[in-house]
């Protein structure tokens, strides 16, 4: 079923190794922004026919809209498209503007699944990320969260910060463990050219440990995990049995999603498309009139095999070599196993029970390994 992803680009402060489509509030155009976001969800759909089964708040900060504004937005999803009566929403909150009585707001509003993007429970580390909480902080948002009612709760860590170190890496995951949430995210920090955070580091005594370092803090991290009792299902995501985030599920295993909001993406029944990219550009055009959506066009078989090749090995259960090929018409073993057997003697890829996958290790050269398919 589809996934339905809005785009909410505000935010309190600008952390500087962000790259997303983002900029600081400004409370006059976030309520401008709303009204042309439920006014392009409503413009949307297919007179209700579509069924969809998520909806996915993402920003910059979701939580900085009002409770209100969420439930409208929500609604609007309701009354345009077939939501199913058990449809996971996800609102990306973060841990400095969660309150018991917002939290409780947000719950009626109909979210049911929060994530905060809490990234380390190391104070310095939070600092130098230019993040505006601490640890203390995010403990206490989550435990808010959990205290409002909420009974899906996921948070994002970090790795590879500058300054972080192999024994800091693990407080954080032991940290995140006893706070037991549903699921957690671990990514590795990705510094853009120009980033603030990269120039900062230029001029500070901050540095990133090695690659091997930063691999062997990856692995022994999913160790801990693992005897904590939680499932890996894709390279960066781990959560507890029956607590996967459906909606991201959809990118990885190449289903559809309609993407609402400035600089959102979509890919339906086979047509991708993206919205431009300004806020202002956004609002002004909706309230024209004006098609916000450009550079609309239809995949290619050839390119929906490789993302489904590239996606679908992202997850620890692989790929179904027959669902596969009735879907694309090609045995994907058949066609690129003799590129993939040095990496199946080497441990990185396996294949068996009609199955191929990356294995832990493997997830660590994925990129090396995925260009066999380009």
């Amino acid at each position: 079923m589809l996934g339905l992803y809005l785009h909410i680009p505000f935010c309190s402060s600008i952390c500087g190794y962000c790259n997303f489509n983002r900029g600081l509030l400004d409370p006059d155009l976030k309520i401008r922004y709303v009204a042309a976001l439920e006014r392009e969800i409503r413009d949307g759909g297919d007179g209700g026919s579509r069924r969809a089964d998520t909806i996915f708040f993402g920003g910059g900060t979701p939580s900085l809209l009002e409770p209100e504004e969420i439930g409208r937005l929500i609604r609007a999803c309701r009354e345009t498209f077939d939501l199913t009566p058990d449809a996971e929403i996800t609102l990306e909150t973060n841990p400095e503007t969660a309150t018991p009585e917002r939290l409780q707001q947000f719950l009626e509003a109909g979210v049911n699944r929060i994530s905060f993007g809490v990234q380390s429970f190391d104070d310095e580390e939070l600092t130098r990320l230019g993040r505006v909480h601490n640890a203390a902080r995010a403990r206490q948002a989550i435990r808010m969260a959990r205290a409002a009612g909420f009974m899906n709760l996921s948070f994002d860590l970090m790795l590879w910060l500058p300054g972080q170190s192999f024994p800091s890496w693990l407080r954080t995951i032991d940290d995140a463990i006893a706070l037991a949430p549903d699921h957690l995210s671990l990514y590795l920090l990705e510094l853009y050219p120009n980033a603030p955070l990269k120039e900062a580091m230029a001029r500070q005594p901050w540095s990133q440990v090695p690659d091997d370092e930063a691999a062997d803090m990856y692995l022994a991290g999913l160790d801990r995990l693992d005897a904590a009792g939680f499932e890996q299902y894709e390279i960066s995501n781990v959560a507890k049995p029956g607590f996967p985030s459906r909606h991201n599920v959809k990118y990885w295993q190449s289903g559809d999603w309609w993407g609402f909001g400035c600089g959102a993406h979509s890919t339906v029944r086979g047509q991708r498309w993206q919205n431009v990219a300004g806020v202002q550009e956004y609002v002004d055009s909706i309230g024209a009139g004006r098609d916000v959506t450009q550079a609309r066009r239809t995949l290619s078989d050839g390119e929906r095999l490789a993302e489904a090749l590239f996606t679908g090995l992202r997850l620890t259960s692989g790929i179904d070599r027959r669902g596969f090929e009735a879907r694309f018409g090609v045995d994907p073993w058949t066609k690129y196993g003799d590129d993939l057997r040095p990496f199946v003697e080497a441990g990185h890829v396996w294949e068996r029970n009609g199955r191929i996958g990356l294995s832990r290790q493997g997830m660590l050269m994925a990129n090396e390994i995925l260009v066999t398919f380009v």
